[in-house]
């Protein structure tokens, strides 16, 4: 089973890492790899109860590939981790096959109680660079989180999710990657300034009318 599973990982980053040059270049230098070998090991150990070597591994992790996923966390089958630094994966963290995450994401807690406080995130979902998905919600199978995205909400199976904090964009006859070009993302700052713009223009032009009338 751990022979499968270590097999497993690397064609995750094999199929999905165009930079990576062969096995041995993957095996080497691919720090998402790593994070996630590493953290088969210390979950194995954490559910042993050898909670001292369970934190240690997750220690040495964290110092070489820049990820820190903690032991307890659950991750399942061909799950890739691109680029590995900032990745935070909490405790309680539920991970499902074919999980896709880029750098920078955290799966986080919002409480400080024990039990179930980080998110449950189903197969074959995609999470953007730098996105962050908080408390215990669950983001639904083959759903798309867009980068810098800050999801606290439960997620749909199919969504793509963009924004702060994350709104649910509709797939009926829509494009994955089309929904994500996130330079088409409304600018909320950008129609702020457009419509103090228009007031200024309209208080001028009720300006001139009385300065005409006055004339």
């Amino acid at each position: 089973m751990m022979k499968m599973s270590k097999e497993r990982d690397l064609q995750a980053v094999m199929d999905r890492d165009p930079a990576v040059v062969d096995e041995r270049d993957a095996r080497w230098f691919c720090q998402g790899y790593h994070a996630i070998r590493f953290h088969r090991h210390s979950h194995r150990h954490w559910l042993k109860g050898n909670r001292s070597r369970a934190r240690f591994l997750n220690y040495i992790s964290r110092v070489l590939t820049g990820a820190d996923i903690h032991p307890g966390a659950t991750i399942g089958e061909d799950v890739f981790i691109d680029h590995a630094t900032g990745v935070v994966i909490g405790e309680t963290a539920v991970i499902g096959d074919h999980v896709c995450i880029f750098q920078g994401v955290t799966l986080g807690g919002v409480s400080s109680k024990k039990g179930k406080r980080h998110p449950t995130i189903e197969d074959n979902v995609v999470i953007g660079a730098n996105a962050t998905v908080l408390g215990d919600i669950t983001i639904g199978s083959h759903t798309r989180i867009g980068a810098g995205s800050v999801v606290v909400k439960d997620v749909p199976p199919t969504s793509t999710v963009v924004g702060i904090p994350g709104k649910v964009i509709k797939r009926e006859g829509i494009r994955v990657d089309e929904a994500l070009k996130h330079d088409d993302l409304p600018d909320p700052v950008k129609e702020a300034i457009q419509d103090m713009a228009d007031q200024v223009a309209e208080l001028r032009e009720q300006v001139r009318r009385l300065l005409d009338g006055q004339r």
